[in-house]
């Protein structure tokens, strides 16, 4: 293995230490839900790797627990994880450039390996094939955390009782460290803001099982309006320039002329 090959593994392992410290226990108290429901480990690691859903699969207990239809369990599915169409949509060029390995980070994109790779920054990784190696190996660390959490879940299930209260608190933390990290980075403080804003207001208005769409597609509506508007002054502004660089030439020449005919 090349020096370069070997340093993107270490980063990419690195980079994937926060969602291994959730992942692991999280994945431990599916696995160990499954086993009471009566499901093995086999299952849960069957699972974990083909839907990989997150808390969609904890739901997903109950659905199959209750003999639930696919159209609902689809359905349910599709709702539950659609503010993925809105992170995907961060990386459209990014996955574009990763050729075939985009047919792997699209189903595997998640809101932690998300938020991590919002962190890698073209300022920090200016070599886009470095970058693109990184975001690729968290995505298959993270996914082997999952898959690894939930079958030890489900061993541990077997042998001892294990109390999980409060163990999902590490997700939160895990995101309130990510949003620190970015705040501090960032030039500018609006889109978070603007997206804390908007997450309360819906909160109030829709409830905690309902605000997250709705939360998405209002600050998504937000940040696209406020782009436009910040591309369309900064080409006016460049029009202004060039306009009065233009406005300068003829009076450039006409000095030339003059200075001309005075010698």
């Amino acid at each position: 293995m090349s020096k370069q090959k070997r340093k993107i593994l270490r980063q990419g392992f690195i980079k994937s230490l926060p969602i291994l410290c959730s992942y692991i226990f999280l994945g431990a108290a599916y696995g160990m839900m499954m086993e009471n429901a009566g499901f093995s480990c086999m299952y849960s690691l069957l699972a974990s790797v083909t839907v990989y859903t997150g808390a969609f699969q904890f739901m997903l207990i109950t659905f199959l627990s209750s003999g639930a239809s696919i159209a609902t369990i689809a359905i349910s599915a599709l709702l539950m994880n659609s503010r993925q169409f809105f992170y995907g949509l961060t990386f459209l060029e990014e996955f574009r450039q990763m050729g075939k390995r985009k047919w792997y980070m699209i189903p595997t994109l998640t809101d932690e390996t998300y938020a991590v790779n919002c962190t890698l920054t073209d300022e920090e990784y200016p070599d886009k094939e470095e970058k693109h190696g990184i975001m690729f190996l968290v995505a298959v660390f993270s996914h082997c955390y999952w898959a690894i959490g939930s079958v030890l879940g489900g061993v541990l299930g077997q042998i001892i009782p294990f109390d999980m209260t409060g163990i999902d608190f590490c997700m939160t933390a895990l995101f309130v460290i990510i949003f620190i990290d970015q705040w501090e980075h960032a030039t500018s403080h609006k889109p978070a803001l603007i997206g804390l804003g908007v997450a309360v207001i819906c909160l109030l208005i829709f409830g905690k099982t309902a605000f997250m769409l709705p939360a998405l597609l209002i600050v998504s509506g937000i940040l696209l309006v406020m782009t436009r508007a910040e591309n369309r002054d900064e080409n006016k502004m460049e029009n202004e320039d060039l306009g009065t660089d233009i406005d300068k030439c003829p009076s450039d020449h006409s000095a030339d002329r003059e200075a001309g005919a005075d010698r």
